[in-house]
């Protein structure tokens, strides 16, 4: 027997195409917002995921050279998810020696799991290298082939044991008289403590988590200040 479709009232028929007008009419006026990569809206609720990949030469064009105190086949790439200061959960990639990744990752856990903000996480790569473009973006990033100032010595970010977070909210102080601070840009962050977003006080929970693995923090050396700088052997 060949099927038949029921016919529906004229008058049904009417209203239901007038649901559907309205219903069309209101999807087309009240787009629904695309996230961006990387980034849940704000107050969203994600859980906190790390990935730790091996980093190639390639990947390390400006911060790495011949003669450094580490091979790239010595450190890694942490690809992990970090609280912005927007209220959102972002993606943000940390270059460390491999032999401290897997604690580095317990810390920043602990960090998300407090919601503290970061402003962005960004291999030094994007900024060629460069550590004081690096610090003047607010960049939270760990390896960097470089020395210390005019010393002469290897920094530990040279070795992939020391990382940098927050730099504007916690800048470097020069000691001497009349030094300047790095970045230049922190003058509304050198007093502590300082009750901001993002900002590093003695004893806090950032502390805490890098102490519980053996860290020191340049905000407890007698002194230069240097607030944002955490490392294996504290220096």
């Amino acid at each position: 027997m060949a099927f038949i479709p029921r016919r529906r009232p004229a008058a049904a028929a009417l209203v239901l195409l007038s649901v559907t007008a309205v219903a069309m009419t209101t999807a087309a006026a009240s787009p629904s917002p695309t996230p961006s990569p990387g980034t849940s809206s704000p107050g969203a609720s994600q859980a906190f995921t790390a990935k730790v990949t091996p980093v190639s030469p390639d990947q390390l064009r400006h911060s790495w050279r011949r003669g450094c105190p580490v091979q790239p086949a010595d450190l890694r790439m942490i690809t992990m998810t970090y609280w912005g200061f927007d209220g959102a959960p972002h993606t943000g990639e940390l270059v460390i020696n491999k032999s401290v990744a897997d604690q580095v990752v317990s810390v920043f856990r602990k960090l998300y799991g407090q919601r503290f903000p970061i402003r962005q996480m960004r291999s030094v790569e994007v900024y060629k290298g460069s550590d004081a473009a690096s610090m003047k973006a607010d960049n939270t990033s760990g390896f960097n082939c470089r020395r210390v100032g005019t010393s002469g010595s290897w920094s530990q970010h040279a070795y992939g044991l020391a990382i940098d977070i927050n730099t504007r909210e916690n800048p470097y102080i020069h000691p001497y008289p009349g030094g300047t601070l790095e970045p230049p840009n922190a003058k509304d962050y050198v007093r502590r403590p300082l009750d901001r977003p993002g900002v590093i006080n003695p004893g806090d929970a950032v502390v805490r988590a890098f102490k519980k693995i053996g860290w020191g923090w340049g905000g407890s050396w007698s002194t230069e200040k240097d607030y944002q700088h955490f490392s294996q052997n504290g220096r």
